[in-house]
């Protein structure tokens, strides 16, 4: 039988709900795309509507919410500079004479490293499954999985609205840029399974 973490309490929720409410306002003031803003931060508002219509039902642990607000952020940043003039990855890019601006790397990082944590506490609380290799490897397939439909889903973006996509699909000249996404999410998911297991387990415990 599934047990539920116990309630978060209000002033965390309030502290949740009011970082994510002041970031989201600041990224849509004057962002570089209204467009690729929108496509970009469309995850977290899909994300966040869900969070709130199952809270009632399944409630992740307070680790993770806090993990999933990190993520949000990431991709409101992304959103109101386009992934490619992120300033300070501009900076890095400059100062260490690399080709590209390599925020976009750690968008597919934290889309492989949160969505495992996600999968792990979802199939530990709801299926069978129980902890070790198995567990782990299914978390991972599934992250793989999210990760080759979001890029399915860029490319059919970039089909239908053309160069107005550019922004969006952020590949900046590199023809690897689909599938180093994909590698910085499994290194995402594995380094979420392989460092943060113990801390996840010991946070489904306080239930």
């Amino acid at each position: 039988m599934e047990t539920k973490p116990k309630p978060i309490q209000s002033g965390l929720i309030t502290l949740w709900l009011s970082t994510f409410s002041l970031v989201l306002l600041w990224s849509v003031i004057h962002p570089h795309d209204l467009f690729t803003w929108f496509l970009e931060v469309l995850p977290a508002l899909i994300g966040i509507v869900a969070l709130a219509v199952v809270y009632h039902k399944f409630r992740f642990t307070e680790m993770l919410y806090w993990l999933m607000l990190a993520h949000a952020i990431i991709l409101m940043i992304g959103g109101h500079y386009t992934y490619a003039e992120v300033p300070l990855f501009n900076w890095i890019r400059d100062a260490f004479h690399m080709a590209r601006n390599n925020y976009d790397k750690v968008g597919h990082f934290a889309q492989g490293f949160v969505p495992a944590l996600i999968a792990r506490e979802i199939l530990l609380r709801r299926s069978a499954l129980e902890r070790g290799k198995l567990l782990s490897f299914i978390v991972v397939c599934i992250c793989l999985a999210i990760s080759a439909s979001y890029e399915l889903f860029e490319w059919q973006v970039a089909v239908w609205t053309g160069t107005a996509a550019d922004s969006f699909l952020g590949s900046q000249g590199d023809v690897w840029d689909t599938q180093s996404d994909m590698l910085m999410a499994l290194i995402g998911a594995l380094a979420a399974v392989l460092v943060l297991s113990r801390a996840h387990d010991r946070a489904l415990t306080k239930v």
